[in-house]
């Protein structure tokens, strides 16, 4: 067990976390059934990112972690050798890049997990499906590129960089994003934006996405999570059934306006 500094102490976003827990485990099977898409691939069991809303902090439940979620994360050193294994005997199908972690959280820059996972699953034909929140993932563009059906998609949860650093203090800010889907869109890989939980400011990113994505995903605040955060800045509003109701009818509008598809789950 390692633990490593995120980053001086007193810089806003390290603020009230100061160090991860880091493990090197040995996982027994990588490429797992999932409800969104037939296949789901971790290469990590936690998030440095450790956003306040996020739903998978319920991995704790399984794994026995015990720390806060976005303090630790454990590294599936393996990743790539269980899943060229895998992917000889698993009928071929879309790869969902990840579920419960972020794939390209600051760790991917050191171990590289998830671009070698992804290029297996490009160079033998299996359709890929990326969600991040890093720019990081501008790294494995050529990747992408050589794909015949490998979407990328990023997670934008509002236009305003302030309300990012409430909910979401370690991620990358809105505007790196949102350059980061115009990247590669521009270089023919198809993208979307997945809004998703819709958060105060949403109201101006659908504009800013236009010619950045193929398609956009939106859903609302589904969980107790972040209940905090919403309260101690007063924000309560923001997190009703008619607000919710509200920025749907006004995204799909902006949507159509910028001829994006759009699919809302809410």
């Amino acid at each position: 067990m390692e633990r490593y500094s995120t980053g001086k102490r007193g810089n806003p976003s390290t603020l009230k976390r100061d160090f991860m827990i880091l493990r090197e485990v040995t996982a027994k099977t990588v490429l797992s059934a999932s409800k969104i898409y037939p296949y789901v691939l971790n290469p990590y069991t936690g998030c440095q990112f450790g956003c306040s809303y996020c739903y998978a902090s319920y991995m704790k439940r399984f794994t026995g972690h015990t720390e806060p979620w976005g303090t630790f994360a454990d590294v599936k050193i393996n990743a790539a050798d269980l899943l060229e294994k895998e992917i000889r005997r698993k009928k071929k199908d879309t790869v969902w890049i990840s579920g419960v972690c972020d794939p390209y959280q600051p760790l991917e820059r050191a171990y590289g997990l998830t671009g070698r996972c992804v290029r297996l699953l490009v160079e033998n034909g299996w359709p890929v499906r990326i969600q991040t929140k890093s720019d990081l993932v501008l790294r494995d563009i050529d990747i992408f590129r050589t794909g015949t059906d490998c979407h990328v998609g990023m997670s934008v949860t509002t236009a305003d960089d302030s309300v990012r650093a409430l909910f979401e203090p370690h991620v990358p800010a809105i505007i790196d994003r949102i350059r980061a889907l115009r990247e590669l869109h521009a270089a023919g890989i198809r993208t979307y934006a997945m809004i998703a939980p819709v958060l105060p400011g949403v109201e101006c990113l659908v504009p800013q996405l236009r010619g950045a994505v193929d398609y956009l995903y939106v859903d609302r605040m589904n969980y107790g999570h972040a209940a905090a955060v919403y309260r101690a800045n007063g924000l309560e509003r923001f997190k009703t059934d008619a607000y919710f109701g509200s920025m749907k009818i006004l995204i799909q509008d902006q949507a159509r306006q910028a001829g994006i598809r759009c699919t809302v789950f809410y």
